[in-house]
């Protein structure tokens, strides 16, 4: 019996060794749920735009021509100014005793410069009556040129001392309006260091960004049309005055300058403004996707966006190209077709190829759709 029990006990033993060898067949991971809708063109053409801001034609940094402490600033950020009026002063007690030096100076020269003269002018009578020997001349017509010398350099010195002194009143070279500052009363600035950036009355900019892509539509004098959220309803006429020559290191964007052909009163510098180009609207598809900007991703440096693939519910990232940018929303001009679906939440969370289920958005009305 004990051998029939052992016989029994090795077959289960057995069973069980070779059950363990079969692994389980691997569990599919259920798909991602992803929030996507199928987008649909606008029906409307894209208007070609780029945001810029108002800016004074000249703008310049004012600085003190000497150096010295703070003691009084007349104006403050947002005031304007008129030309020749004072700005800020530094503490004159040093200037005023440099030109009381000068002064000094100047007064000691004129008089050596009046006895050198003088002796001149003894020696000239006893050089003529053989009294003096020619060389004791000579000596005495050197002295005089050496005094002349000293005293329009004293002169020159003294003028230069008045100019500091006058230095010490930052005075506005043109009408205009304080933009920045820089400095504040009691610290002490060194030449040059600018206290006050002052924006020029009068002409005025519309400056943009402009990506390399649209260079090829913009040149000088290329139209334009600016529109300006503050001042709703109203357009404005502009021509391009200046693009940069070079593209900014920072931002690969070149800067460029338009010119308002009739600025109304109400334009202040800046205000925001968005820029439409005649040249780049020509260019632009007829009919855009307008995206929400959660659904914005980037392959590289190029925007893209996660399309679901028609049948396999797989995601796919694909490039496209951007006609404009706005506050929620952005416009896309090529890579998207008719009723393909778009991830519009998320998309920093899933992966290409990855399989997903498709939910739609709790508030479609947040989307646009």
């Amino acid at each position: 019996m004990a051998v029939r029990r052992y016989g029994v006990a090795a077959a289960v033993c057995g069973v069980l060794a070779l059950a363990a060898c079969h692994e389980r067949p691997a569990v599919a991971p259920a798909p991602r749920p992803v929030v996507a809708v199928a987008v649909h063109p606008d029906g409307i053409p894209p208007e070609a735009t780029l945001p810029g801001d108002v800016e004074a034609r000249y703008s310049t940094p004012l600085s003190f021509r000497v150096g010295g402490k703070i003691v009084e600033r007349n104006v403050r950020l947002g005031d304007t100014v008129k030309a020749g009026q004072v700005l800020a002063r530094l503490d004159p007690s040093d200037l005023q005793r440099s030109l009381a030096n000068a002064q000094a100076q100047l007064d000691a020269a004129q008089h050596r410069f009046v006895y050198a003269k003088q002796q001149l002018d003894r020696d000239r009578a006893q050089a003529d009556e053989k009294l003096i020997a020619p060389a004791q001349l000579e000596q005495t017509q050197d002295a005089y040129a050496s005094a002349a010398a000293q005293r329009d350099a004293a002169q020159a010195q003294l003028a230069l001392a008045r100019n500091q002194l006058s230095y010490a009143a930052l005075v506005a070279d043109h009408a205009g309006s304080i933009t920045a500052e820089q400095a504040d009363t009691g610290q002490n600035v060194s030449a040059g260091q600018a206290v006050y950036s002052l924006a020029w009355s009068g002409d005025i900019d519309v400056v943009c960004d402009a990506p390399e892509s649209a260079l090829a539509s913009l040149a000088v004098g290329t139209a334009a049309e600016v529109t300006l959220p503050a001042l709703p309803g109203k357009r404005f006429a502009a021509k391009v005055r200046e693009i940069a020559p070079a593209a900014d290191p920072a931002s690969r964007t070149y800067r460029v300058r338009l010119t308002l052909a009739a600025p109304a009163t109400q334009v202040r510098l800046g205000m925001t403004a968005q820029i439409a180009f005649a040249s780049m609207q020509a260019r632009m598809g007829p009919h855009p996707f307008t995206l929400p900007v959660t659904s914005l991703f980037h392959d590289g440096k190029a925007p893209a966006v996660w399309v679901v693939r028609a049948g396999t519910d797989t995601l796919e990232l694909r490039r496209v190209s951007v006609g404009r940018y706005d506050e929620r929303t952005f416009s896309v001009t090529e890579g998207l077709r008719d009723g393909e679906r778009v991830v519009y939440q998320g998309v920093h969370t899933v992966s290409a190829g990855e399989h997903v289920r498709v939910v739609p958005p709790l508030h479609p009305e947040d989307f646009g759709s």
